[in-house]
C-alpha cells in the first residue's frame, strides 16, 4: 500500500520545481484533473469487468491506462509527454478531433448529447475549462507516476484515499480565495446528522463547492442501509451543482471515490434559471447548503427572481432559490451569514417574511466567529427549516466556543464533538441565560414580526475586537451600512407617513 499520509506534500515538492506552476492553486488544479482521470479510470476497470459490453466514451489513446500508465520505465516523458497532454489529451477531451501525428490517424473528440449516460459525459464536462500548466515533461512524469502509485482497486487502499482526499480539499483553503467552496467538514457533518436522513430521500445542493454535504449525508445514510436495494437508493440519493470548473471537478471525483458511479453533479450556475419555472420535478425532499455570500451578483442575474425577492447579495439569492425547490414536508438545513439575520432592507425582509411565513424556522444555530478561520472571520449561522407549515416559534441557540478554544485555526480547526452541547440542547431544549444575556432563547413568530425581522438573537454578547482581513472587513462594512440605511429608511417613511397624516 502506497504511504498516503504524505501524498500531498511529495506532489507538491515535485510541481515546485516547475517553472509553469505558480503558487498552491494552480499546483492542486493540475493534481485535480490528473487524480480525476486515475480515478475514472479505475472505476472503468469496474464497470468494464460488470459489462462486457461497456465502451470508454474516452478514446483509447487517451485513456489513463494508455498513456499515463508507466511499465518498466517506458512511459511518455520530457517534451514527448508535454506534446501529448497539450496537444492530444486536453483537445480530445475537451471534444476536438485530433490527427495522431505518429500514425496519422484521427483521435476523435469526446462527444455527448442528451442521451449519453451521466458518469459517461462527465468527462467532458469535467474538462471543458480545465487547464494545465506544467512546463517541465520529466517533472510532469514524476507526478503521474506518483498518482498511478495509488492502487484503488484495492479497497483499503481506496478506502483510505478517499479520506486522504479529505487533505486534498482543506489545502484548498490555503490556495487564493478558494476556500470560499469548502465548508469545515465538522460543519457538514453536524448538519447532515441533525437533518436526519432517509434511505430513499434526494439530497441536494445547489452550490456544491467539493461535495462535502453530499459525502456527510452519504455517510450518515451508510449506517441505515439493510440491503442491495438501499445501498442502490443511497448512491443514487444525491444531486449538486457547482458554477466553478476547479471545484466541480474536485466534487466529481469526490463522488467517483465515494462510490456513487452517476454523479448527477453539473456545471452551471443555479442563479441563471428563472425562479418561477421550476415544478415540482425540481424539488427536493433534503437541501444542506452553505451559499456563498458577501458577493453581489448582476443585474440580469437579479431578473430571474420575482421583484420583491431581488436583492443583489448572493446568499439571499440562493435562500430564496433553496425555498422554491424543497418538496412539500422537506427539510433543510443552510449556512448564511449574521447580515442576513440584522439585515432590514427590502429584500431580506422580503426573504424572510415569506421563510416564516411559508416555512417552520424551527431551530437557529449561532456558530462562533471562527468556524471558517483563517480564511474569513465573518460570523455565520445555521437555520433549520422544514415545510410543514407556517413558523410558529424558533428556538436560537448560542453555540460558544469549547473550553480551551480562544479561536479557532488551521491548525487547530473546529471538531464534530464541539457541536455535543447543542446535540445535547437539541434533544432537550431549554431557554439558557448566561451573564443576563440569552444563550438559548424561543421566540414566537409575532415577536420576530414586532422585531421587524431582524433576527440576530441570542448573539455573542461579549465579542473581543476582531482584526479582520481587508476584504472581510469591507463585506462587514457593506453589510452593516446596508442595514442602516434601511433602517434609515424605514424610519423616515414612517415619519413622513405619519406628518402627511397630520397636515389633512
Amino acid at each position: 500500500m502506497t504511504n498516503l499520509t504524505g501524498f500531498v506534500k511529495r506532489l507538491r515538492d515535485i510541481m515546485r520545481n516547475d517553472a509553469g506552476i505558480n503558487g498552491d492553486a494552480q499546483r492542486i488544479e493540475q493534481i485535480a484533473w490528473l487524480l480525476f482521470l486515475k480515478v475514472y479510470d479505475t472505476k472503468e476497470q469496474d464497470w468494464e469487468f460488470e459489462d462486457s459490453d461497456y465502451r470508454s466514451v474516452i478514446p483509447e489513446p487517451c485513456r489513463w491506462r494508455n498513456w499515463a500508465h508507466e511499465e518498466n520505465g517506458k512511459g511518455m516523458t520530457g517534451d514527448a509527454l508535454l506534446s501529448f497532454v497539450n496537444n492530444t489529451l486536453f483537445p480530445v477531451l475537451k471534444g476536438n478531433d485530433v490527427k495522431d501525428p505518429a500514425t496519422g490517424t484521427l483521435i476523435p473528440g469526446v462527444q455527448v448529447d442528451p442521451d449519453t449516460p451521466i458518469k459517461k459525459a462527465i468527462v467532458k464536462t469535467t474538462f471543458e475549462d480545465a487547464n494545465t500548466y506544467m512546463k517541465d515533461g520529466v517533472l510532469l512524469r514524476q507526478v503521474i507516476n506518483h498518482i498511478d502509485s495509488l492502487d484503488l482497486s484495492d479497497y483499503e487502499e481506496s478506502h483510505a484515499f478517499g479520506e486522504i482526499y479529505e487533505t486534498i480539499l482543506r489545502e484548498l483553503q490555503s490556495a487564493g480565495s478558494s476556500g470560499e467552496f469548502y465548508t469545515p467538514r465538522a460543519v457538514t457533518d453536524f448538519m447532515a446528522h441533525m437533518i436526519q436522513p432517509k434511505v430513499g430521500e434526494q439530497c441536494a445542493d445547489f452550490a456544491c463547492g467539493t461535495g462535502g454535504f453530499l459525502i456527510s449525508w452519504l455517510k450518515e445514510l451508510e449506517a441505515k442501509k439493510k440491503n442491495a436495494g438501499d445501498v442502490e437508493k443511497i448512491y443514487n440519493s444525491v444531486y449538486g451543482i457547482e458554477k466553478k470548473q476547479f471545484p466541480y471537478i474536485l466534487c466529481v471525483t469526490n463522488m467517483l471515490l465515494h462510490d456513487v458511479d452517476v454523479p448527477r453533479i453539473f456545471y452551471g450556475n443555479t442563479l441563471l434559471r428563472n425562479l418561477l419555472d421550476y415544478t415540482d420535478d425540481d424539488k427536493f425532499e433534503v437541501i444542506l447548503m452553505n451559499p456563498p455570500y458577501g458577493g453581489n451578483e448582476k443585474a440580469d442575474v437579479k431578473n430571474h427572481f420575482p421583484a420583491d425577492l431581488a436583492s443583489s447579495e448572493t446568499a439571499d439569492l440562493f435562500m430564496s432559490v433553496i425555498m422554491y425547490r424543497l418538496k412539500e414536508k422537506g427539510r433543510a438545513a443552510v449556512i448564511l451569514p449574521d447580515g442576513f439575520l440584522f439585515g432590514t432592507d427590502n429584500a431580506k425582509v422580503a426573504i424572510k417574511k415569506k421563510l416564516f411565513g411559508e416555512f417552520n424556522l424551527h431551530t437557529v444555530i449561532r456558530l462562533p466567529g471562527s468556524v471558517f478561520s483563517p480564511y474569513t472571520s465573518i460570523t455565520t449561522n445555521i437555520l433549520f427549516f422544514d415545510k410543514t407549515g407556517v413558523t410558529k416559534e424558533t428556538w436560537f441557540y448560542r453555540l460558544d466556543m469549547p473550553e480551551g478554544y480562544k479561536h479557532f485555526s488551521k491548525t487547530k480547526p473546529m471538531k464534530v464533538e464541539h457541536f455535543a452541547p447543542a446535540v445535547e440542547w437539541w434533544n432537550d431544549r431549554r431557554e439558557i441565560t448566561v451573564d443576563d444575556a440569552p444563550k438559548a432563547k424561543k421566540y414566537s413568530a409575532e415577536d420576530i414580526a414586532a422585531l421587524g425581522y431582524n433576527i440576530d438573537l441570542c448573539g455573542f454578547p461579549h465579542r473581543e475586537e476582531e482584526i479582520l482581513a481587508p476584504l472581510d472587513l469591507i463585506r462587514r462594512y457593506e453589510e452593516e451600512r446596508s442595514s442602516l440605511n434601511a433602517e434609515i429608511d424605514r424610519v423616515l417613511a414612517d415619519m413622513s407617513a405619519l406628518l402627511g397624516e397630520q397636515a389633512e
